[in-house]
């Protein structure tokens, strides 16, 4: 069957139900609606930054394959860093941007990065030939570098390997470990963190303040427009351009339906906060938080606690918060590594980064096990 890759530059010229055919695990970053809604909404466009470039193998017009990818002309909205690297290029004037990118825009959300038909016989093959996609873009493009984030480990061929630098990092993810309650949640702590994340929600609740959990077929539009305001505040407040807009959730809203949750804070019928998370796969993410009034303990009880509560009330395994946040930690949230991969055109460059590399992950596994000495979960044997 005569198989041909092409470049596709409009999501919505992929047909969705081809789309529905290939393997994204149920993650709902990599749904038809979540991704068509960035470029629908103009949050990915190339005025912002994020130049739809998508990587597509097709079998007789048939999509069986595709990487997710945008030319980038900035490194925002990433969440594995590359600023240093381009400064380099930028020194030694050579141009680092445009590049390409093979990412969720905004999201640092692991998942599949390649993505091929399920069942389908050469799924490895397949694989193999998104990142050679990838590469030959970069030669004929002339662009810097191709940068593949969030995925799995990768399975590479020897020449992949030898030009393809992996990169490590890690987030903080809850797990779930058959929970019946909150409480039964809190009781696998040592009692010093036990004891702070009670009396975090103790100060909340007598603070008067309730929680209400909507899905997104539940939201009113003065639901959205308070999301929204919450959404800006957060961004603005650490001096961030707030990159999404109404338009994008209120497709979310309207197409992935029970796929969105958001909990909402109220004191009496004041809302005050909101947290907006995304559920599939058997996985709750949490995405934006944001709050009108400051109480003490509110953020830790809307952004985890009331997350944490909502997996264990619908039987889901994984929690994962978001990218960063050591203090995650003593709330229960596990270290887990994350991948990305990148290719560098130039060679010196390439050597250069490798080597910087190479000694990141070195402090990276250094991270690692002072996080380990922060469990915040007691022995096996139940000592503290």
């Amino acid at each position: 069957m005569t198989r041909t890759a092409r470049v596709v530059n409009k999501f919505s010229a992929l047909d969705e139900r081809a789309w529905s055919l290939l393997d994204h695990q149920d993650n709902p970053f990599l749904s038809y609606a979540f991704l068509n809604a960035l470029e629908t909404a103009a949050c990915v466009q190339p005025e912002t930054g994020w130049q739809p470039h998508h990587l597509c193998l097709f079998e007789e017009e048939q999509l069986v394959a595709c990487a997710p990818s945008y030319l980038k002309s900035h490194s925002h909205g990433e969440f594995v860093f590359d600023w240093s690297w381009a400064d380099a290029y930028h020194r030694h004037g050579r141009a680092y941007y445009p590049k390409l990118l093979t990412a969720v825009p905004y999201s640092p959300v692991p998942g599949p990065r390649l993505l091929v038909q399920r069942g389908h016989k050469e799924s490895e093959a397949l694989q193999a030939e998104l990142i050679d996609l990838a590469l030959t873009e970069c030669d004929s493009l002339q662009l810097s570098s191709w940068h593949c984030n969030f995925t799995p480990e990768l399975t590479l061929n020897i020449d992949q390997s030898k030009i393809l630098l992996p990169r490590n990092d890690w987030q903080f993810h809850w797990f779930n470990q058959g929970f019946s309650s909150f409480a039964d949640f809190l009781s696998c702590l040592r009692s010093k963190k036990r004891k702070n994340i009670r009396r975090d929600r103790r100060m909340v609740e007598q603070a008067g303040i309730r929680f209400e959990r909507k899905s997104g077929d539940q939201l009113s539009p003065v639901d959205l427009d308070f999301i929204m305001d919450c959404y800006q505040a957060t961004f603005l407040d650490h001096g961030n351009h707030p990159a999404l807009n109404r338009s994008f959730f209120e497709q979310l809203a309207v197409q992935l339906k029970q796929g969105l949750l958001t909990v909402m804070a109220l004191k009496g019928n004041e809302p005050l906060a909101m947290s907006l998370y995304l559920v599939g796969g058997g996985r709750l993410y949490g995405r934006y938080w944001g709050c009108m009034k400051q109480f003490p303990g509110l953020h830790f009880e809307t952004a985890y606690h009331q997350g944490i509560e909502f997996c264990i009330d619908h039987g889901l395994d994984v929690f994962e918060p978001g990218a960063q946040g050591e203090h995650k930690i003593s709330r229960g949230f596990t270290p887990v590594r994350t991948y990305s991969y990148h290719h560098v055109r130039d060679e010196a460059f390439r050597t250069a980064i490798a080597r910087y590399l190479e000694q990141e992950q070195g402090w990276m596994e250094d991270y690692r096990h002072q996080l380990a000495a922060r469990t915040p979960f007691r022995m096996d044997d139940g000592s503290e």
